[in-house]
């Protein structure tokens, strides 16, 4: 049984999240046929629960902008946009009802609310890359240059609440007394990136600040710590946080460099296939893990470390045969209280 943020998540793992990685090469029927019932319930799940005002929210209404943006995003993937589609309808009112939080310093979200207060980067991030994956696509021009003016907003926000180290938190830095962590650093620069690649003028420092904090947040294995706010951070690597650099990598243009190299190769030694363990945060690795595969593709992984042996590749078609097999079997029942958590601590 998976909560609504779970299966949020999962839905970003199976329709693998090309969007987020500016591809355009993939189609939907890359898609075997055997897995395409239990997308298409997926996503008549996600439309069944929206509210009439168009946001999704967790328990007890936690966390709605991310839930909303995260939601769309699924349904984007789908082939619908805001003009055209199955699911038009709803991505449409998920756009409105996000952009009625936008507040005047460019930040989406409400930071008063009891339900988004402590997280509201998160809420932030996903709705600036949910938006720039719907401006392309908006023909009103009126309804254009609103998004766009609320993306150049936004955008400057991340800046400013970017901490010293380069890094974001659960709120801002002048908020959070200059904390940062890396599930939210990955948000807001794969936020700032899907900006950037709809044309639309972003801080770069900011992007280049925060490739320096994922590289400072890399220990001498490979993994990616937690944290770079307590003097150094916290040693031990993670694999979720580690997949997610990586992808961030890729959406940066790093296909093979040293740091991106030991991203994949710690991925490689620690990261585990749903099914095989029960980690906390199966969901969110699998979520950016599988766009690095998507990428790697059949030969490219081999392309980067040439002595790796044939059980130790890692190939896109076989990563989503176990991917998909899994959860198209765990099977789940309508009406469980969704998680209470995002990020992978």
């Amino acid at each position: 049984m998976r909560s609504l943020s779970q299966r949020l998540l999962l839905a970003g793992a199976m329709i693998v999240a090309v969007l987020l990685q500016g591809q355009t090469t993939a189609r939907g029927e890359e898609i075997p046929k055997e897995y395409h019932e239990t997308i298409k319930n997926g996503l008549a799940y996600l439309a069944r629960n929206q509210a009439k005002d168009g946001h999704w929210e967790g328990v007890n209404g936690q966390y709605a902008v991310s839930m909303t943006a995260m939601a769309g995003l699924a349904l984007l993937c789908e082939g619908s946009t805001v003009r055209e589609g199955r699911y038009r309808d709803n991505i449409k009112r998920a756009v409105n009802w996000l952009l009625d939080r936008v507040q005047s310093n460019g930040l989406i979200g409400v930071p008063s609310s009891a339900s988004e207060g402590g997280r509201y980067m998160y809420g932030h991030g996903f709705s600036m890359l949910f938006l720039a994956c719907v401006v392309g696509e908006e023909e009103d021009a009126k309804s254009r240059a609103r998004l766009v003016e609320v993306l150049e907003k936004a955008s400057v926000y991340t800046h400013q609440a970017q901490t010293n180290r380069g890094g974001w938190g659960y709120v801002s830095a002048k908020d959070g007394s200059n904390f940062d962590e890396g599930s939210v650093t990955i948000t807001q620069v794969q936020a700032l990136r899907a900006v950037r690649n709809a044309g639309i003028i972003v801080p770069g420092e900011a992007i280049k600040k925060a490739q320096k904090y994922l590289q400072d947040s890399t220990n001498e294995q490979g993994g990616v710590m937690y944290s770079l706010a307590f003097g150094g951070g916290r040693g031990e690597g993670r694999p979720a946080l580690t997949a997610a650099a990586a992808a961030c990598g890729f959406s940066f243009g790093d296909y093979k460099s040293d740091i991106v190299k030991k991203w994949l190769k710690y991925c490689s030694n620690h990261l585990a296939m749903p099914g095989e363990t029960t980690p906390r945060h199966d969901q969110y690795t699998h979520y950016y893990y599988a766009q690095v595969v998507y990428v790697l593709g059949e030969d490219r992984y081999k392309n980067l470390f040439p002595d790796a042996r044939d059980g130790e590749l890692i190939r896109w078609r076989d990563y989503r045969k176990k991917l998909f097999d899994h959860y198209k079997h765990s099977g789940h029942e309508p009406g469980q209280p969704p998680a209470r958590e995002l990020d992978p601590r």
